[in-house]
């Protein structure tokens, strides 16, 4: 049992770390009551009934039917890789980045070796990462991080996609950009491996819970009533789904939410990170989403401002950069790695630059917005 437990913490570095810091913050202020008052249970809420229910849907090879689907009408190399891309784009949007990346990375290795397009493997999966990554930020359950600042930011829906929507505008204008010029336009045939048969009263039943979730983040359903629906609604229809529950994430949450809740608390040192981080929210989202990922530097960053608003656009544009800016870009480096090892450098390579090049340019978009 111990080794199964530090075999889990040592396959998470975010996890291990943001448990360290909550145990160093713990000898700084001893365990009391005011713990539970750290966490942001809405957040937390949200974020496990989401992994239920996608992961339901997941189970029904749904997303991969719409998938087949939709490549089932495109009869080019460029249409290929655009509908890969944008699958991821768009998916995103509602699934996660994380999900969209699980779904779609394999099921577009697979179509592109079908389709006679292995040379462009590299080039391919690094957009379709930049898309679920840039994707995800339009809407507030695009990605944990939104989940969690939207709840903070006090905004409705329509404010937060205002906010959002210019750079994921700019953003799909850029992928088609970088898309189109790479790809010949002639034609082929993929040759799609068949979906499974979905059954639809599955389907229509995850799709109902969705539909609650979404209620829930738009404020129309009380966040408990929506955990106890969809905990007894999975637990009748396929408990399996919570070991599927990705809990490290949840735990990273929980972790964070200790280590600043206690620091805040630390007379003095609460107000000079304070005046540090002032007016500088998104420049320093988008610097030390480098270096520990873009979910925790918003979480960090939340405890010493107000600005919330430059927080969600820093985060979210700190997902472009390194490997680990967002953590959901080593889902696609592992397939990379894992089924083509001579293809890591140059993979590493060409996402490097790319990333660079978006977060240059939706940067300089930032400064006149």
């Amino acid at each position: 049992m111990a080794k199964k437990i530090l075999s889990f913490f040592k396959n998470d570095a975010v996890l291990t770390a943001s448990l360290f810091l909550a145990l160093f913050s713990c000898f700084l202020v001893p365990p009391n009551l005011g713990y539970l008052c750290y966490p942001d249970y809405n957040t937390l809420i949200l974020l496990f009934c989401l992994m239920l229910v996608i992961e339901g849907l997941k189970q029904e090879q749904f997303l991969q039917m719409i998938g087949n689907r939709i490549l089932g009408r495109v009869s080019s190399a460029r249409g290929v890789a655009f509908t890969l891309v944008f699958l991821c784009f768009f998916s995103s949007m509602f699934l996660t980045n994380d999900v969209s990346l699980i779904t779609f990375v394999p099921f577009g290795i697979l179509v592109l070796n079908m389709a006679g397009l292995a040379y462009s493997l590299c080039y391919t999966v690094t957009l379709m990462t930049i898309a679920a990554n840039l994707g995800s930020m339009f809407t507030p359950m695009g990605n944990p991080q939104n989940l969690y600042l939207f709840s903070l930011s006090g905004l409705s829906i329509p404010q937060f996609l205002a906010l959002t929507g210019p750079y994921a505008l700019a953003s799909g204008i850029l992928l088609a950009l970088f898309v189109f010029p790479a790809y010949p336009g002639g034609k082929i045939t993929p040759h799609l491996t068949p979906a499974k048969k979905i059954n639809r009263k599955n389907v229509c039943f995850y799709l109902v819970l969705f539909l609650c979730s979404l209620a829930a983040v738009a404020g129309f359903l009380p966040h408990v009533l929506l955990l106890a629906v969809v905990a007894a609604a999975v637990l009748f229809k396929n408990r399996k789904l919570f070991v599927c529950v990705d809990y490290s994430l949840l735990l990273t949450f929980v972790f964070f939410f200790l280590f600043v809740g206690n620091v805040r608390r630390i007379e003095g040192l609460s107000g000079l990170i304070s005046s540090l981080v002032a007016g500088r929210e998104r420049l320093l989202g988008v610097l030390l989403s480098q270096v520990v990922s873009n979910v925790p530097a918003a979480m960090l960053l939340s405890g010493y401002t107000d600005q919330v608003k430059e927080l969600i656009v820093g985060t979210n544009l700190g997902g472009l950069g390194t490997l680990i800016a967002s953590m959901a870009s080593l889902i696609s480096y592992k397939q990379i790695a894992g089924g083509f090892a001579h293809l890591k450098k140059r993979y590493l390579g060409i996402f490097t630059l790319l990333n660079l090049v978006f977060l240059l340019m939706l940067g300089g978009l930032s400064l006149l917005l």
